[in-house]
């Protein structure tokens, strides 16, 4: 292969990093906000999340298009097909928390007439920033290519899976005190399980780049720690 055609086959591989390290930074945003949104029943905001959830959808669409490309032109192997094949990956779950953060925000008209309890809005709030440092994190690993760093953020999965479900049996105190409160409450159960299910397509990035980085998949079972099953909820 030609010198020129090496740096050209480079570029594609650099543009596929720097779209997904763009869509990281704008999905980040857009659960970081669609969570403030709720929080300060800010409709402002949460139209921005809604309107921000297309450009991440063009981005991904962007990225399957060149990845299809370079793999019919340079058919690549080895490393090189893992490399552009994570990149699909990758950027299909960002595109899906960019999905959950939009959905959140068009929750925030739903529940802002009746407000949020102080004691809920500290718990949504806790759970969305573990998310969100579990997805920043995954992003810099992303960047590092590290299989070690990947694979421990895998294991902390449960973390957020435990918080999630302390939340969901405040939520159903909240509805049995009150049945007023159960209309609220039960748009709050579904932030609060899209904001668990970013911390599982963080973990799903982790799994990808540590098979981008060796070639196998991770040893185990996903470490889970959600038990909100065993209290009626109904598991995808």
């Amino acid at each position: 292969m030609s010198m020129h055609i090496m740096s050209a086959y480079d570029e594609e591989l650099k543009y596929l990093t720097r779209r997904i390290s763009e869509m990281g930074g704008l999905a980040e945003q857009m659960v970081g906000e669609s969570v403030r949104a709720l929080v300060n029943s800010d409709l402002a905001l949460a139209q921005k999340v809604i309107s921000d959830d297309t450009i991440l959808d063009e981005a991904e669409r962007q990225i399957g298009e060149k990845a299809i490309i370079t793999i019919a032109k340079r058919q690549p192997v080895a490393a090189d097909l893992r490399e552009i094949m994570g990149s699909i990956r990758i950027a299909s779950d960002l595109e899906r928390v960019g999905d959950l953060g939009k959905n959140n925000a068009k929750r925030v008209i739903a529940v802002a007439g009746s407000g949020i309890p102080r004691k809920l809005a500290r718990g949504l709030e806790h759970l969305a920033e573990l998310a969100l440092v579990q997805l920043k994190e995954v992003l810099d690993v992303y960047a590092s290519r590290s299989p070690e760093k990947a694979n421990s953020i895998r294991e902390r999965d449960e973390e957020i899976d435990a918080i999630y479900t302390s939340l969901f049996r405040e939520l159903l105190t909240y509805m049995m005190e009150d049945p007023r409160n159960i209309t609220p409450c039960t748009h709050l159960l579904f932030c609060a399980k899209n904001i668990e299910r970013i911390g599982d397509h963080a973990t799903n990035i982790a799994e990808t780049i540590y098979y981008m980085a060796t070639g196998a998949q991770p040893e185990g079972e996903r470490p889970k720690d959600d038990n909100t099953s065993t209290l009626g909820a109904v598991k995808d």
